[in-house]
């Protein structure tokens, strides 16, 4: 019965419309990113912009924000940069105003938030510096993403398909050795992507994270790649690396307007890693 029931209604559909009703685009929407100049922040910033989004461009230095707008620009899209250190409280609200400015032009407008930024500080617990890597780990990683989808909240109440997207990791679901500080931030993330998103749920705004497993980014460059290559034929399914475009496809399906039934999930992008068992 319930299959003859969608099949009616399908077939009530209006044929101008198409054969499905729910938008694959975001061309025209405002999305905001940190960390956005390098890695997996720039490859989201070029994806979305190849979407006809407007990219709102956000890291710490002015140089590396600045060739990733002209990258945008060049290819025609539509991209601003802002100087961003996500440990600094008061600017964030300050950047995020911005963005919305220069987005919606006579309205304020931001639709997409991807927290991104993050840091590696590798050290083991008795390590003398390792309180002062746990709390940058943590501002970084963690607070920051907190921070940043509050200030954006009143904008994301604004749009039609309010959308959070934070970038966790592999390490959120896992842990490793001289790690735990990275660990227990990334944890921390996909707790906070669950509990908001059934907080704003009822207003109609997803949360979500992105798990990356290894990635060919900044982080991971300095590792040997025979070293690479060994971890990644003995861990991941898929027997490679993966890169930065290929996470940011992941960011791009849960941002659309599509997905509006799709929150609080963590969706792994890491070569199958976290399912295997040998």
């Amino acid at each position: 019965m319930i299959g003859k029931t969608v099949f009616m209604e399908n077939n009530n559909l209006d044929s101008s419309l198409g054969l499905s009703q729910l938008s694959r685009s975001v061309a025209g929407q405002v999305v905001m990113i940190t960390g956005a100049a390098s890695g997996i922040g720039r490859a989201t910033a070029y994806l979305f912009a190849d979407q006809g989004a407007r990219v709102g461009v956000t890291d710490l230095e002015q140089k590396n924000v600045d060739a990733v707008v002209a990258a945008i620009t060049k290819a025609g899209g539509q991209a601003q940069g802002w100087v961003l250190d996500v440990t600094e409280r008061e600017t964030i609200g300050q950047v995020v105003d911005k963005v919305a400015a220069w987005g919606g032009g006579e309205e304020p407008r931001l639709d997409i938030l991807v927290n991104n930024a993050g840091v590696s500080l590798p050290t083991a617990l008795d390590d003398p510096d390792y309180e002062e890597r746990w709390d940058t780990s943590v501002a970084v990683m963690l607070t920051a993403q907190m921070l940043t989808t509050r200030a954006a909240l009143p904008y994301l109440r604004g749009s039609t398909a309010g959308r959070v997207v934070n970038i966790s990791s592999t390490e959120g679901v896992g842990g490793s050795a001289g790690a735990s500080a990275y660990t227990a931030a990334k944890h921390g993330v996909v707790g906070l992507t669950r509990s908001l998103a059934v907080e704003l749920g009822p207003e109609g705004i997803t949360v979500n994270a992105v798990g990356p497993g290894p990635i060919e980014t900044g982080m991971t460059e300095a590792i040997p790649e025979d070293m690479k290559t060994k971890f990644a034929r003995r861990r991941v399914p898929l027997r490679r690396y993966g890169t930065p475009e290929e996470v940011a496809h992941g960011v791009l399906h849960l941002a659309l307007p599509a997905s509006s039934y799709i929150t609080g999930h963590l969706l792994m992008v890491d070569g199958g890693m976290t399912i295997k068992n040998n």
